[in-house]
C-alpha cells in the first residue's frame, strides 16, 4: 500500500510540472496567435493544473490509513478528487465552446500560427510521455483519481493535434471559420470525456458492485473449499484502490467454533492470494439455515450452492 501511494503520488506531480510548462507555452501561443483552439487549448491546461493539484491532494488523502472517524480508510478521497476534476473539465467544455462560436460569429482570423503550431506539437510529445507514466502508475495501483486526470490529458493528446489542424487550415489553406469550428469540436471531446470518467467515479461514491466477472472469480476461489457447502448474502464494494467484501457461508453444523474460525482463516487466506488488499469479512452459518428473506442458497456452482441475494 505504501508503494502504490508513492506510485499515486509520483503520477500527480508529473502532471503538476508538465501543466505548469505547458501552461507558460500555451499562453504565449494563444496571445501571439489570438487563435480560438488555442484559447481553448490554453484553458484546459490550466484547468488541468488545478485538476492535478486536487489529484494529488485526493491521493494524499486516500493514502492515509483508518482512524477512529473513518473505520474504512480514505479511499473515497480519490473519487472525490476525480469528481472535482470532471466538474472542472465540464465547465472548461462549455467556456471553450461559447467562445469559439463568438468568434465564428466575429469572423476572427489567425496570426502567427507558426509559433501555435511549435507549440502544439511540444506539447504533443510532453503529454505523451506523460500519459505513458500514468497508464504504469494505474496497472499497479488501479487509482481513479489518476485514471481520471489520464483520461484528461488522453485528451489533450487529440486537443493538441486539432489545434494544429486548425491552425494550417485557417492560416495557411485560408479556410476562414476552420479554427473556431475545431475549437467547438474540442469543447464537444471534452465533455465527452467527462462524461465517461463520471460513470467510474459514481461507482465509487454509490458503492456500486463488483464486475460479475470478478464476482465470480470470487466465487470460484469459496467454492474450491471442501468444507464449505453455500454461499449467500455476498456483498462487495470498492473504495479508492481498496475493495470490501461480505459475506455469509454454510458450514456443518456439528463444526465447534473452533473448527468454523480454522475454516474462515483458511478462506481469507486463499481469499487473499487472489484478491490482495481487499478486505473481507465473512459469517459462518449452520447449512440450511435460510436468509431473512426466506430464501436458501441456490446451485449454481459446484460443489457449493450459492445464492447472490442482495438482500
Amino acid at each position: 500500500m505504501h508503494q502504490h501511494a508513492s506510485l499515486n503520488r509520483s503520477a500527480a506531480i508529473a502532471s503538476i510540472g508538465t501543466a505548469v510548462f505547458l501552461l507558460a507555452l500555451k499562453g504565449w501561443a494563444a496571445w501571439s496567435t489570438g487563435s480560438t483552439a488555442m484559447l481553448g487549448s490554453l484553458a484546459d491546461t490550466a484547468l488541468d493544473l488545478v485538476a492535478s493539484i486536487a489529484t494529488l491532494l485526493g491521493v494524499w488523502i486516500a493514502s492515509q490509513p483508518a482512524d477512529d472517524k473513518h473505520r474504512f480508510g480514505h479511499g473515497k478521497a480519490e473519487a472525490i478528487a476525480a469528481m472535482f476534476q470532471i466538474v472542472l473539465i465540464s465547465i472548461s467544455a462549455l467556456a471553450i465552446a461559447s467562445r469559439a462560436v463568438e468568434e465564428f460569429l466575429a469572423g476572427s482570423t489567425v496570426e502567427k500560427a507558426e509559433g501555435g503550431i511549435a507549440v502544439s506539437a511540444a506539447a504533443i510529445v510532453l503529454t505523451l510521455m506523460l500519459v505513458a507514466w500514468q497508464r504504469h502508475v494505474i496497472r499497479k495501483t488501479g487509482s481513479i483519481a489518476i485514471q481520471t486526470d489520464s483520461v484528461h490529458y488522453q485528451s489533450d493528446l487529440m486537443l493538441n493535434l486539432a489545434v494544429i489542424v486548425a491552425l494550417v487550415l485557417d492560416h495557411y489553406a485560408g479556410l476562414r471559420g476552420a479554427d473556431p469550428l475545431f475549437g467547438i469540436g474540442i469543447a464537444a471531446w471534452l465533455g465527452w470525456g467527462a462524461w465517461r470518467a463520471s460513470q467510474d467515479v459514481l461507482d465509487q461514491l454509490m458503492d456500486h458492485e463488483w464486475p460479475e466477472e470478478k464476482k465470480d472469480r470470487f466465487l470460484q476461489v469459496l467454492a474450491r473449499h471442501p468444507d464449505i457447502t453455500g454461499v449467500h448474502d455476498l456483498r462487495t464494494r470498492t473504495s479508492g484502490n481498496k475493495d470490501f467484501v461480505q459475506f455469509h457461508v454454510w458450514v456443518d453444523p456439528n463444526m465447534t467454533v473452533r473448527e468454523a474460525h480454522r475454516v474462515m482463516d483458511e478462506l481469507e487466506h486463499r481469499l487473499a492470494v487472489e484478491f490482495p488488499g481487499t478486505e473481507i469479512l465473512i459469517h459462518p452459518d449452520p447449512e440450511g439455515l435460510v436468509d431473512e428473506a426466506g430464501q436458501a442458497g441456490l446451485d449454481v456452482l459446484p460443489p457449493i450452492r450459492v445464492n447472490l441475494d442482495q438482500s
